[in-house]
C-alpha cells in the first residue's frame, strides 16, 4: 500500500511539473508551419481528382479531400496538445500495452481489413479507416525505448540486447508482409536498427543483420514478383512508361516542369489526372511543379530544422527513456521525409511512403502529430538550465 501511494505521489509530481513548464515553442511552431503548408498543398493537389471522382466517393465536391484533411489536421493538433500534457513516464509505463494492442490490430488486417490497390492495409471503423502499420511505428519506438532503458549495461549481449528486439521485429514485419506492406516493413526494420544503435548494441550485430536483410531481399525478389517488378521499373522507368513505370515517369515530368520558380500555387498541369496519387504519396512532385526548386528547397529546409530541433531536444533529455523516445520519433520523421522524396525523384524504387504533414490521410496525420506531442512532452521535463531559446 505504501509503495502504491508513493507511485501515485511520484506521478502527481511529474504531472504537476510538466504543467508548470512550457514545451519547446520552436519545435511546435515548425510543426504547425509544415502542417499549414501541407493542408494548403492537399487543396491545390486534390481538387481536380475530387471534382472528377470516377468512384463517386467525393460527390463531385472539389474540396472533398481538403475538408477531410482539415478535420484530420484539427484532430491531430488536439492529439498533439493532449499527448504533450502527459508526463513522459506515462508512455514508458504503457508501452507494452500499446504494442499488444498494435499486434492484435495488425493480426486482424489480413482477415477483415479493407482491400485497396491489391493490398489489405486498413481496418474499417464505420465510414473511417485505420492503418495499424502507422501505430506499429510508434509502438516500436515506445517499447524499444522502455526495454533499452531497463537493460542498461546488458545491451551488448545477444540474449538480452539483441534477441528480444529481433523477435519483436520479426513478428511485426511478418504481419506486415501478409498485407503486403513492404514500405512499412522497411521503415520499421530501419527504425528498430536505429533504436538498437542508440541503445548501445554492438556494431557487429548490425553487419550480421545487414547480411540477413540482403538474403531476405533476395527471397522477396524471387517469391514476390510484385517486388521484383518494382526493382526493374526503378532501373529504367521509361522502358515501361505506359505501364509499370507510368507513375514515376509522370512524377519526373511533374518535378521537371516546375523549374526554378514553379508555375505558381494551384497552377500544376500534371495533377489533372496525369499523375497518380497526386494528393497522397506524390504530393511533393506537385509541390515541386507549383513552387519550383526554390519552394521545394524551402520546405525541405523546414523539415531539416524540425529534425535538428528534435535531436537537440533528445540530447537535453534527463533520462534514457526520454532521450530514446525523442530521438526515435525524430529518426522516424527523417526516414519518412528522405524516403518519400527519394521515391518521387526515383532515387529508390517506387513504394508507398507518405510525406509527413503533407500527404492526405487521417490515420498517418493524427499519429504523426501525436508523436510530435510526445516530443513536446519530453521537452517540458528538460531542466530550465538546459533549455534552448
Amino acid at each position: 500500500m505504501r509503495y502504491e501511494t508513493a507511485r501515485l505521489a511520484d506521478f502527481s509530481v511529474l504531472r504537476a511539473e510538466s504543467r508548470r513548464q512550457g514545451f519547446d515553442r520552436s519545435f511546435f511552431s515548425l510543426v504547425m508551419l509544415l502542417l499549414m503548408l501541407g493542408v494548403i498543398m492537399v487543396l491545390s493537389a486534390s481538387f481536380p481528382r475530387a471534382y472528377y471522382d470516377p468512384g463517386h466517393i467525393t460527390g463531385g465536391s472539389a474540396t472533398y479531400y481538403f475538408v477531410r484533411q482539415t478535420i484530420f489536421a484539427a484532430a491531430g493538433v488536439g492529439a498533439m496538445l493532449l499527448c504533450s500534457r502527459f508526463p513522459i513516464g506515462f508512455y514508458k509505463r504503457y508501452a507494452k500495452h500499446f504494442m499488444v494492442i498494435t499486434i492484435v490490430l495488425l493480426a486482424l488486417v489480413p482477415f477483415i481489413g479493407v482491400k485497396a490497390n491489391g493490398s489489405r492495409r486498413w481496418l474499417g471503423v464505420g465510414s473511417l479507416t485505420v492503418q495499424p502499420s502507422e501505430l506499429a511505428k510508434l509502438a516500436v519506438i515506445l517499447l524499444f525505448a522502455a526495454m533499452i532503458s531497463r537493460r542498461r549495461g546488458r545491451m551488448k549481449s545477444f540474449r538480452e540486447g539483441i534477441l528480444p528486439f529481433a523477435l519483436i521485429l520479426i513478428l511485426i514485419v511478418g504481419l506486415l508482409v501478409l498485407e503486403p506492406h513492404f514500405s512499412a516493413s522497411i521503415i520499421i526494420l530501419s527504425l528498430g536498427a536505429a533504436m538498437l544503435f542508440l541503445g548501445g548494441a554492438p556494431l557487429g550485430w548490425f553487419a550480421a543483420a545487414f547480411g540477413a536483410g540482403g538474403a531476405a531481399l533476395g527471397v522477396l525478389l524471387v517469391f514476390f514478383p510484385y517486388a521484383s517488378g518494382r526493382i526493374t521499373t526503378w532501373r529504367d522507368p521509361f522502358s515501361s512508361s505506359s505501364d509499370e513505370g507510368y507513375q514515376i515517369v509522370q512524377s519526373l515530368y511533374t518535378i521537371g516542369s516546375g523549374g526554378l520558380g514553379g508555375v505558381g500555387l494551384g497552377g500544376s498541369r500534371q495533377k489533372y489526372l496525369y499523375l497518380p496519387e497526386e494528393h497522397n504519396d506524390f504530393i511533393f512532385s506537385v509541390l515541386c511543379e507549383e513552387l519550383g526548386f526554390l519552394g521545394a528547397a524551402l520546405v525541405l529546409a523546414l523539415f531539416a530544422l524540425l529534425i535538428l530541433r528534435g535531436y537537440r531536444i533528445a540530447l537535453r533529455c534527463g533520462d534514457p527513456f526520454s532521450f530514446l523516445v525523442t530521438a526515435g520519433i525524430t529518426t522516424l520523421l527523417a526516414l519518412q521525409v528522405f524516403l518519400n522524396v527519394a521515391v518521387v525523384t526515383n532515387l529508390v524504387p517506387c513504394t508507398g511512403i507518405s510525406l509527413p504533414f503533407f500527404s492526405y490521410g487521417g490515420t498517418a496525420l493524427i499519429i504523426q502529430l501525436a508523436e510530435m506531442g510526445i516530443v513536446l512532452s519530453a521537452s517540458r521535463e528538460i531542466p530550465e538550465g538546459d533549455r534552448m531559446e
